[in-house]
């Protein structure tokens, strides 16, 4: 099955897809979009063009695991999108993602200011691991 991930950013929206086998996880885009209904027409189009079957949506976390008033935005997001997609929509822990991506684009030797418009699909990329992760464990 084809999974889509999305980490929604107050500006830019990272996108995320698997491969059909679920082993995988690729970057795929970076949505610049701050009006949220538009956003929302935009992760459609592509859960559309990808032939996601499933959505995954980051739900921000705090550290001691409660949930911050950012959560309600994924929460709202998760409605939204079930309406426009008729996917299923998960919600899955996002705690660390971008701090994990933004390390792993150092490591990698990219530079911080160079890689902001690509962080964000990275930061979906590593959600979407988790989930697929976690999915394959708990069959």
């Amino acid at each position: 099955m084809v999974i889509m991930a999305v980490d929604l950013g107050t500006v830019r929206t990272g996108i995320a897809v698997s491969d059909k086998s679920e082993t995988f996880s690729f970057p795929r885009d970076v949505i610049i979009e701050r009006n949220r209904e538009n956003l929302y027409k935009k992760i459609a189009e592509v859960a559309n063009a990808e032939k996601a079957e499933m959505l995954v949506l980051g739900l921000p976390k705090n550290m001691d695991g409660t949930e911050g008033f950012k959560a309600e935005e994924s929460y709202k997001a998760k409605e939204v999108l079930e309406q426009l997609t008729s996917l299923k929509v998960e919600l899955f822990d996002e705690r660390c993602t971008t701090v994990i991506a933004h390390n792993s684009l150092r490591t990698s030797g990219k530079n911080a200011k160079k890689s902001k418009n690509i962080v964000d699909s990275v930061a979906a990329t590593i959600i979407l691991e988790g989930f697929l992760s976690f999915r394959k464990n708990n069959r």
